[in-house]
């Protein structure tokens, strides 16, 4: 599976540029799926639900179903987070993986940068950092995109995948 990410420190314009991507994408007749990581607590079900009842109850795993959607919800219970690896491979196959975070692994990625977010850039640090979308211009040994630019950086990234 073909997979490329999108990394920064907070408040760079992952998400924004994640949520762009991946309308772009699909304009284009591509199916993509994204991988998000979080670094806080993290819960999709609610408080007095069905759902919810059965994780409380102790349950491992626990698969909602409905006509418009899929959700597995996997209690990890003191078990370690499942790396990249393990998350893709229970994707079901598509065009393009996005992966929002996971700054250290292997893949490659372009770095969203704001100077306002005031942290350094990641890219001089990370070979896998092989562009930068960018809210100011920068002098790299890789190129730097404009930020809001989401028809070059999808170009880029096709490149960079062979799509």
């Amino acid at each position: 599976m073909r997979v490329y990410g999108v990394t920064g420190w907070k408040n760079a314009g992952k998400t924004g540029l994640m949520e762009r991507l991946v309308a772009e994408i699909t304009t284009r007749g591509f199916a993509v799926s994204t991988v998000k990581h979080a670094h806080h607590s993290v819960d999709v079900d609610q408080p007095g639900t069905d759902s919810y009842r059965h994780r409380s109850a102790g349950a491992s795993e626990v698969l909602l179903v409905s006509g418009q959607r899929i959700a597995i919800m996997q209690e990890l219970r003191g078990a370690p987070e499942p790396s990249l690896a393990d998350l893709l491979a229970r994707l079901s196959p598509v065009d393009l993986v996005l992966i929002e975070g996971f700054k250290r692994e292997a893949h490659p990625k372009i770095e969203a940068f704001r100077t306002e977010a005031g942290n350094p850039l990641m890219a001089p640090e990370n070979d896998t950092i092989r562009a930068v979308a960018s809210d100011t211009p920068l002098e790299l040994d890789r190129p730097v995109f404009e930020l809001g630019d989401t028809v070059a950086i999808a170009d880029f990234i096709f490149q960079e995948v062979g799509l």
